[in-house]
C-alpha cells in the first residue's frame, strides 16, 4: 500500500471533494426522460469546469466519463443516448475525479422517481455495508476484517456480494495494490498502515451472485437480471481513524 505525505493528502482530498460535489450534481440530474449520455455530457462538463479532469474518459479504451450502470447492470455501463432512465429504475453513478495528478472515486445507486420497497432497500442496505466494512478499518488491522463485515451484513439480509469486482488502493493512479474484496475472512488480507487512501465499494446483488459480461466488453449485469447496487467511497487511512473523502 502506498503511504501518503501531507502534501499528497492535501491533494487527495481535494480529488475527493470534486467527486463529491460531482455526484450531489448528478443526483440532481436523474429524473424520467433523461438518458444517461446526457448524463455523462453533463458530469463531465461539471467536473472540467470544476477544476478536474474525469479518470474514467479513455480509461483503458472506456468511451464515457461516468459509468451508468441501470437496475441489474453491477458496473461500468457505457453511457448511450439509446438508453432512457424511467420511472421505478435505479441508478449506478461511478465517478472519478483526477485532480493534480490524483484520483477521487465514489458511486452512488440512485432511485429514479419511485421505486419499489425491494429496491429501496436494497439501496439502503449496499449503502450500510459500506458503513459496516470502514467500522472494522483501522491502520494495523487486517484489510480481511472490512470485506468480512460487508459479507456479513449483506448476507444478514439476504443478498449477494458480487465475488468478481473489488474495491483498491487509490492515490496516483486510480487503481492501486490492494485489492479489496466484498467478501472473505477477517484473518485475510495485509495489515493496513497509516496514511493510505482505499476505495471501498460494496457491490451487492438482490439475487444470485453469479454475473456476466455484455458483448460491448465493459458493462457487466446479473446473471438473473435481478438489480444490483453499488456504494464506494475514497477514504483515507490515517493513526486517528478514518476520514471519508468523497462524502
Amino acid at each position: 500500500m502506498n503511504q501518503l505525505t501531507e502534501s499528497e493528502i492535501v491533494l487527495m482530498r481535494k480529488a475527493g471533494a470534486l467527486t463529491r460535489d460531482a455526484l450531489n450534481y448528478a443526483q440532481t440530474l436523474i429524473k424520467p426522460g433523461i438518458s444517461t449520455l446526457e448524463l455523462d455530457n453533463l458530469i463531465k462538463k461539471f467536473i472540467i469546469n470544476s477544476g478536474g479532469s474525469p479518470s474514467f474518459l479513455g480509461y483503458e479504451g472506456f468511451p464515457g466519463s461516468i459509468c451508468a450502470s441501470v437496475n441489474e447492470m453491477v458496473v461500468h455501463g457505457i453511457p448511450s443516448n439509446k438508453i432512457i432512465l424511467k420511472e421505478g429504475d435505479i441508478i449506478s453513478v461511478d465517478v472519478g475525479v483526477i485532480y493534480k495528478g490524483y484520483n477521487g472515486d465514489a458511486a452512488r445507486t440512485f432511485p429514479v422517481g419511485k421505486i419499489s420497497p425491494e429496491k429501496a432497500r436494497l439501496i439502503e442496505v449496499t449503502k450500510q455495508c459500506f458503513f459496516e466494512g470502514i467500522a472494522h478499518l483501522q491502520a494495523g488491522k487486517r484489510l480481511g476484517q472490512v470485506s468480512h463485515a460487508i459479507q456479513k451484513y449483506a448476507e444478514s439480509h439476504g443478498y449477494s456480494v458480487v465475488r468478481e469486482l473489488v474495491g483498491h488502493g487509490i492515490g496516483k493512479q486510480m487503481h492501486m495494490s490492494p485489492n479489496i474484496p466484498n467478501y472473505g475472512k477477517e484473518t485475510d488480507g495485509p495489515i493496513v498502515p497509516e496514511n493510505v487512501c482505499l476505495a471501498i465499494e460494496p457491490m451487492i446483488n438482490m439475487g444470485r451472485k453469479e454475473i456476466a459480461m455484455l458483448e460491448d466488453g465493459w458493462g457487466i449485469v446479473t446473471r438473473d437480471h435481478k438489480p444490483s447496487a453499488h456504494y464506494e467511497n475514497t477514504v483515507l487511512v490515517t493513526k486517528n481513524g478514518v476520514e471519508i473523502l468523497t462524502l
